[in-house]
């Protein structure tokens, strides 16, 4: 007598893809960028009229200088309030950060993740052979992983 098996057909498991969603696939390649010599206060403007927290400074390569943030533009305010200065005397070369962690594009988005809770930064400049190419911030890791649905979570 045979054996009889009662789990009936199976049905063949679609294959996942097993390449890693890079941080290239979600940064943001259209940058509002600074340079130098602007002034604090059109910075300023700049981050309102576009409601971002902050941007990268270049040169005329597009090679990067550092970063400017909100916070950088309120120690400005703070300072001129302080020493009674104007506030149309300062450039974004004296208040940008100018150590600044960039990110690999070809890194997955859950490392670059990872990278974001370690340094507690909320955007990251992407450089190629020395020029910038873009930025991942905080909102597009969150974008990439609404994308994703809950499979590809367990699989990665």
């Amino acid at each position: 007598m045979g054996i009889i098996s009662f789990q009936g057909a199976r049905t063949k498991v679609k294959k996942q893809d097993d390449t890693p969603i890079k941080v290239s696939d979600y940064m943001t390649r259209k940058l509002i960028t600074f340079t130098p010599q602007q002034s604090v206060l059109e910075v300023m403007e700049t981050l309102v009229k576009h409601k971002i927290s902050g941007g990268p400074v270049v040169n005329e390569q597009n090679e990067l200088l550092g970063i400017i943030s909100e916070g950088d533009c309120i120690k400005q305010l703070n300072e001129s309030r302080y020493y009674n200065m104007p506030i149309d005397d300062a450039n974004v070369e004296r208040f940008m950060v100018k150590d600044v962690d960039t990110i690999d594009g070809n890194i997955s988005i859950f490392d670059a993740a990872n990278k974001f809770l370690e340094t507690k930064r909320r955007r990251f400049p992407i450089i190629e052979d020395g020029k910038l190419v873009g930025q991942i911030s905080q909102k597009d890791v969150m974008k990439a992983a609404l994308k994703m649905n809950s499979q590809h979570w367990r699989d990665i």
